[in-house]
């Protein structure tokens, strides 16, 4: 029998980021999973184009892509990420058209609990960067005027608009219920704005199985070695079996 062919593994970054947090993920992933990178709009290759802030502008961006799909796919986001995948998954679902095999989520707070992060969108320039700052967010010698101030925080607060429009809508339940997805809920351990507790509230978001995983790392543990790693896992159970897609896939690492 032969083997079956990697699985996509749909990628969405956090806030004011583009893709190359995904860049080095390969080898972690082992071979049954291949990561796909979203980028989008207002960033690196897309940077002439309008950033999103809205839910139906997200989905006129995405929606298409998804909707004939070659095989099984896994879904993750991260942070704001976590936002785009569910909000995807949940239009895809709405729809009647294919979804992920499997929806996975981390660094994010569930739609209906406080989200410091992305909160920060209504603060004043000097608020939103004290948060920034003490995330670790701001590079060390950035000053006002240069260009990480010039370039990224302006996409920074847009994100952060878009996660708060994204997390609104997803306060007004689906037709039908939470969607019927499986649901990988990925914490890491020393993450001060989605902290493992918070992160069990996603178990309200979906009708399927949900598996919910601790990884070391604070808010951005997706720079470590542990969450391709547990991906990886999961994209061989669904490769595998994609009937019981979640059956042994988020074994901790």
């Amino acid at each position: 029998m032969p083997e079956a062919p990697p699985v996509a593994l749909h990628c969405f970054a956090h806030a004011g980021a583009g893709v190359t947090a995904f860049h080095g993920w390969q080898p972690r992933l082992g071979p049954d999973a291949v990561p796909v990178a979203h980028l989008l709009p207002g960033r690196d290759r897309r940077r002439r184009e309008p950033r999103v802030t809205t839910r139906g502008a997200l989905l006129a961006d995405l929606l298409d892509g998804f909707r004939a799909p070659s095989g099984p796919y896994v879904l993750y986001g991260h942070s704001l990420g976590a936002m785009v995948a569910y909000t995807l998954t949940r239009a895809l679902y709405e729809a009647g058209l294919p979804t992920p095999a499997l929806l996975a989520v981390g660094a994010c707070p569930p739609p209906d609990a406080p989200s410091e992060l992305a909160d920060a969108c209504r603060r004043s320039p000097d608020g939103l960067l004290d948060l920034l700052d003490r995330l670790g967010v701001v590079p060390e010698g950035a000053r006002p005027g240069g260009l990480w101030h010039r370039a990224v925080l302006p996409v920074l607060r847009d994100d952060l608009t878009l996660a708060d429009s994204l997390r609104r809508a997803a306060r007004t339940p689906p037709a039908g219920g939470p969607i019927a997805v499986p649901l990988l809920v990925v914490a890491g351990e020393a993450d001060p704005l989605a902290p493992p507790g918070t992160m069990a509230g996603w178990e309200r978001f979906s009708a399927g199985p949900v598996v919910r995983r601790t990884v070391p790392g604070d808010h951005f543990f997706l720079r470590g070695p542990a969450l391709p790693r547990l991906l990886g896992r999961a994209c061989r159970v669904v490769g595998r079996t994609a009937d019981a897609p979640l059956a042994g896939a988020a074994t901790a690492p």
